[in-house]
């Protein structure tokens, strides 16, 4: 049989020869929001066979609007030189498409990274200000953010327009939008975190103009070949926050927009949340994003086998898969999930040796 997993799809002009993805991943390894050798590595590594796509970690379109002091960040001239270099790389030595995800942190903002623990910068450590769409904070002991005006709302939009031109200018394939995990623009899709009074918030199409407005004012300022999706959440996982239904009627409005794709994540926007964690729990996410909002739909979450990967492309219930972890735990993973589906894939010129036509009796 022939693999489904394995065949070409197609995301406005660009052509990802399967259908895998590989999931952004905070590093927290940048250096003033710029790309250094941890970032050469690690996506070198990813370029040569972990998948037909690589779009790389959140990359912020403004330093307050960063997680941490170690994220990565698009909004100089600086970052756009950096990050340059390690998409030379992997467009030289690599087979993989290659996106990159273009974030603000919003409300959860000015915080250690997880591996020093994850909490609020305290006055000592460098804190700046955060931006939300109401005073709210994440959670108690939080910083508490910054209601955007006007003006704020119409500098963010800039601001990300601002980076989509830089990631263009680089010679990314795509930008995905993250309006996800409880970031910026997630925090206006939901009524948890968005409690304003104006054109902005109460109804979901209020709640969704500004992501929208977002959008489209990244969408306008990237050339026809590159394609633009968007990382969306299928719920909060949480009383009174973003249900399935909404998610739906958010993927129909990005379609009209010209969106190319939804990556269909959930949770993250309350810690309250009650996640129910298991292999493909965001699937039926996607089904429902590609069914009923017709718009192509990548899954992520716990997808770490070939069959498993295989049976979900295979059954319709979505177009892609994107995988974090189980890329992490093998860089190789397009390579050895084709062995196992009896399909093909791309290995770089100088590994092509390493192929087991050539070296397995």
């Amino acid at each position: 049989m022939t693999s489904r997993l394995f065949s070409p799809i197609a995301l406005d002009a660009v052509t990802v020869p399967n259908r895998i993805a590989v999931s952004p991943m905070c590093q927290y390894m940048a250096n003033d929001g710029s790309a250094n050798d941890w970032h050469l590595m690690h996506y070198g590594q990813f370029s040569m066979g972990a998948a037909g796509l690589l779009i790389f970690e959140a990359t912020h379109v403004a330093p307050e609007g960063r997680i941490s002091h170690r994220c990565l960040g698009l909004y100089s001239d600086d970052n756009e030189a950096a990050l340059k270099r390690v998409v030379d790389f992997c467009r030289s030595h690599g087979v993989a498409k290659l996106g990159v995800q273009l974030a603000h942190a919003g409300r959860k903002a000015s915080v250690h990274t997880p591996m020093e623990g994850g909490k609020p910068l305290g006055p000592k450590e460098n804190p700046w200000t955060t931006l939300g769409p109401s005073a709210l904070p994440f959670a108690p002991e939080w910083h508490v953010p910054e209601a955007l005006s006007d003006d704020g709302l119409a500098m963010v939009k800039k601001q990300f327009a601002d980076a989509a031109v830089r990631a263009a200018h680089i010679g990314f394939d795509l930008v995905e939008l993250h309006i996800a995990h409880g970031y910026l623009l997630h925090e206006f899709v939901s009524p948890i975190s968005n409690q304003r009074k104006d054109r902005y918030g109460g109804s979901l199409e209020n709640r969704m103009r500004f992501p929208l407005e977002v959008f489209e004012a990244v969408r306008s300022v990237l050339p026809k070949q590159m394609a633009c999706g968007a990382r969306i959440t299928g719920t909060d996982w949480i009383d009174g926050g973003i249900t399935p239904d909404e998610m739906v009627a958010f993927a129909k409005e990005l379609k009209s927009r010209g969106c190319a794709f939804v990556d269909v994540t959930s949770g993250q926007i309350d810690p309250r949340q009650k996640i129910p964690f298991a292999p493909g729990y965001n699937v039926g996410f996607a089904r429902r994003a590609k069914q009923e909002a017709g718009i192509t739909a990548m899954s992520v979450g716990m997808i770490t086998q070939a069959q498993q990967a295989e049976s979900i492309i295979a059954a319709g219930d979505a177009d892609m898969v994107a995988l974090a972890r189980g890329a992490m735990d093998d860089p190789r993973w397009a390579w050895h999930a084709a062995r196992e589906l009896g399909a093909e894939t791309a290995y770089p010129r100088n590994y092509q040796r390493c192929h087991p036509s050539v070296w397995k009796p």
